[in-house]
């Protein structure tokens, strides 16, 4: 075959990731505290960008509660969505989404929040006097930037912060103190000190003695409990504050391992009590904390805020709306752009205009329909998972993000970018999305196939309603269900019990004869 060149016509389609693309793509799977964070800083970013002034739209359950504005006064909408012809359409087909309206201002004035009454002076504030400055502009009229409101918050005591005021208190000798610094530094969250008494002396050059001794001394530390080397030092150090460490006592603490393998009749043979005085010595080892450390805690737990909220309607279905409330609204200022880009002295200018409106277009585009697609992947998940809602856990349907990906017609890693970090307030309790996601297990005699987290709900009741006389075994509940049309093999039983931290059939006969 002879080489030559030669002129190729083809026709071929492909998808482009554009930036815009990657944009929307990126808020579709941001959580709606991350959503807020981003469009506050493209506020800041981009000229172009406003908050909007307006109260809340009202809530419709058929679609969005509100509207994503683009205008041209930061009260009028509409304007702007029509520059590009089909341009909303282009962004349906490539994400295959739509949106609900977002119609919340989150923005919250502070500047009432210590409103100066005339004629009333104001008092200096103990929080502001360590620093003048702040002072000296929080009391005058005029606003100021330097006045914070972050200096009303108190600051949250850390263990470590604890520990090192009661060892001021406790220790004089400048070395003594520079061992329990060390101490303290090497405790972890939850108050265990792990580090080897031996190796700290020989790393801070002194005697072991001297380590042993300081932290005898640390160990009478407030929350009881702290720097034990173990779980058992730790139960010990706990009962003797509570002045309850008498030798039966410490015959059950030597012994911990034997409590947990309920092997009680041995217990009472080596402490040398009857059974009433072991059911009451056991209550007082439950009633100790094992992490006296994490009564601290080490960050702050966020609450959980629903993206969706799913209520009864008047005519037996449910009623489904976004919580507009945590979304933000903004508004696209055109007028302000037609007035600046006749402004501009040159290209560069006139270049950084037009991109800023693009990319403001797109943002309030891009919200749009992450909005919708939240409504609409919602609202077919509420359609799938009804049983669940109005009767409860046991009539959870097994559900794959195929499902629901075939039924709205979008791609499947569009579905599960929606359901990623968001959360559906139902009647039943606040679900993320991904929890109506569940595994089927197959029934017996082709029945209906069942959802792995209603069976598992299912084991939990019966082992909670078992008979103390009469212990349920995993063979006994791999029966009871399949005679319930349930075909579940007795290791997955096994695996579903432990997941959800149940002892086995031995352990929990113990534990229920002894009605501890």
């Amino acid at each position: 075959m002879a080489i030559s060149t030669k002129l190729e016509m083809r026709q071929s389609q492909s998808l482009v990731m554009t930036p815009q693309l990657m944009q929307a793509i990126k808020l579709l799977q941001m959580s709606n505290l991350d959503l807020v964070s981003y469009v506050e800083a493209e506020l800041e970013r981009n000229p172009l960008l406003e908050k909007s002034d307006g109260e809340p739209a009202e809530p419709n359950s058929g679609e969005a509660s509100g509207a994503t504005e683009q205008s041209t006064e930061p009260h009028d909408a509409g304007a702007g969505s029509g520059d590009e012809p089909n341009s909303g359409d282009w962004m349906q087909n490539d994400l295959e989404t739509g949106s609900e309206a977002i119609a919340s201002r989150m923005d919250t004035d502070l500047g009432n929040v210590f409103p100066d009454e005339p004629g009333v002076p104001a008092s200096p504030d103990p929080a502001l006097l360590k620093s003048g400055d702040s002072y000296k502009n929080a009391s005058s009229g005029a606003a100021s930037e330097d006045y914070n409101l972050e200096a009303f918050v108190a600051e949250e005591t850390s263990l470590g912060t604890s520990l090192e005021e009661q060892m001021h208190l406790a220790l004089s000798d400048e070395a003594d103190r520079l061992i329990a610094g060390h101490l303290i530094n090497s405790l972890d969250e939850n108050g265990y000190l792990y580090q080897d008494l031996e190796d700290t002396a020989e790393q801070l050059g002194v005697e072991a003695e001297r380590v042993e001794t300081v932290l005898t001394v640390l160990q009478s530390f407030e929350p009881a409990g702290v720097f034990a080397r173990n779980l058992a030092e730790c139960l010990k150090l706990q009962l003797v504050d509570k002045n309850r460490f008498d030798p039966a006592m410490e015959a059950l603490i030597d012994n911990i391992e034997l409590l947990a393998k309920r092997e009680l009749a041995a217990l009472k043979k080596i402490c040398g009590v009857d059974d009433e005085d072991l059911v009451e010595m056991i209550a007082e080892i439950r009633a100790l904390d094992p992490k006296p450390g994490s009564v601290f805690g080490s960050s702050l737990v966020q609450p959980v805020v629903p993206d969706v909220f799913v209520r009864p309607a008047n005519d037996g279905t449910w009623a489904i709306e976004l919580n507009s409330d945590t979304l933000p609204k903004v508004l696209v200022n055109q007028t302000y752009f037609a007035k600046v880009i006749k402004t501009a002295r040159n290209e560069t200018e006139k270049e950084y205009l037009t991109d800023s409106l693009q990319t403001a277009n797109w943002l309030a585009k891009s919200l749009d329909q992450r909005a919708k697609t939240i409504l609409k992947v919602s609202t077919e998940i509420v359609r799938q998972q009804d049983g669940f809602l109005t009767y409860g856990i046991a009539h959870l349907r097994p559900l794959n993000l195929k499902t629901i990906a075939e039924a709205i017609s979008m791609h499947e890693s569009t579905v599960s970018r929606v359901t990623s970090n968001k959360f559906m307030s139902t009647p039943r309790g606040i679900f993320e999305l991904k929890y109506f996601f569940s595994s089927a297990i197959s029934g017996t005699a082709d029945g209906d196939s069942h959802s792995a987290e209603a069976v598992r709900h299912r084991i939990k009741q019966m082992i909670d309603a078992e008979d103390p006389k009469a212990i349920l075994s995993d063979d006994t509940i791999v029966k009871i269900l399949k005679d319930d049309g349930i075909d579940i093999a007795r290791r997955t039983v096994a695996k579903y019990r432990e997941a959800m931290k149940i002892g086995s059939s031995v352990q929990r006969r113990r534990e229920k004869n002894t009605k501890i």
